[in-house]
Parts: structure tokens; sequence; C-alpha cells
């Protein structure tokens, strides 16, 4: 099993350490050629904007859009949610725009507002979240499975073989949902 991380900018270098710990195999994605052989992707937690404007830059915006609709499996955290997400509540860009949700970008507001509680996430009990100007999903559309909710707002959800969530579990030394996104790569 191969997993590309997108390495243009963002807390890349922990989820590769997770997957890692899993034994996947890694690699860095930030040229188009970095993406071929692949059987997954994880797109970072960052800054959503500037990762969009480095996809496309890149020439990979396309690329990934047509390998995710066509059925790899890819994990997004915070921004890596607002990219995969159909719609942006408060920003007119869209992304790759593959996963059936609304998501609204900083939405627990700036840094400061940054905080950590402990929930349920599908079967993965007690996860502790981790939650960095975080952005939360709106709504979700027919076919989203919502995995978790903070606070009455969906903070993780699963359409097919897109996985998205509000939070940081890289942030943490909890594998479960990295070892949930691998296993989702191993079934696909």
């Amino acid at each position: 099993m191969k997993i590309g991380i997108l390495a243009l900018q963002g807390a890349f270098a922990e989820h590769r350490r997770a997957m890692e710990r899993l034994g996947a195999e890694v690699c860095e994605v930030r040229r188009l050629r970095d993406f071929r052989g692949i059987d997954g992707l994880i797109l970072p937690g960052g800054e959503s904007t500037v990762q969009g404007k480095f996809l496309r830059e890149e020439g990979l915006l396309q690329p990934v859009k047509e390998a995710v609709e066509g059925g790899m499996p890819v994990f997004g955290t915070c921004a890596g949610l607002i990219l995969l997400a159909q719609k942006i509540a408060n920003d007119p860009n869209v992304y790759l725009g593959t996963m059936s949700v609304t998501v609204c970008r900083n939405a627990y507001g700036r840094q400061r507002g940054s905080f950590r509680v402990t929930s349920d996430m599908g079967a993965i009990k007690d996860f502790p979240m981790v939650f960095i100007r975080a952005p939360y999903i709106q709504s979700a559309g027919r076919g989203v499975e919502v995995l978790a909710q903070v606070d009455g707002r969906i903070v993780a959800a699963r359409e097919k073989n897109m996985l998205g969530m509000a939070f940081h579990p890289e942030l943490t030394d909890d594998l479960r949902i990295h070892e949930y996104f691998a296993e989702m790569v191993r079934r696909a």
C-alpha cells in the first residue's frame, strides 16, 4: 500500500509519521510526477486557499479530482476537508468539489479559538480531536455518512471513497483514524 500525502503546505509531516507507524509506504506529492502509482491520498490541514493555488499551479487539481471521482480513497483533514467540499459557505472558491458537503471555513475563529475535545467518531470511541482554526460541515448531502458531531456541528463524514474531518488526528498519538483510512485503501 502506497499513500501519497499532499506536501505543498500544511501538516503533512505528521500524517506521514502516522502512516509510516502503520507500516504504509508513503510519498510526498508536490508535483504531478509524484502523484503516480499511489493507492490513496491524504489532503492535510494548512491553509486551503494556499493549497488550492498550489494544486492549480502544479497541474495537480484536475488529476486529483479525476482520481477521487474514479474511486481513489482520499482523507482530508481541516483544509483538506475544505478542498474536498462541493461548496464553501463563506468563500466563493471551490477546489476539488468532490464531496457532497457544504463547509464553513474558520468556523471556530482564529488561532486563539483552537481547542481539544474527546468524542466518538463512528465506531471509534473516545478519540482526542484537535481543532485549529477549524471548519465544520454545515450540511451533508444524500449518501454522506455523518461520523462525528461536536456541539451539534458535523466534524467528520464519509462519502464513498472520501473521508473528511474538521479536526487533526495527526496531532495526536492515536492512530485509529489513520488505521480506518488505511483499511479504506486496502478495500479499494
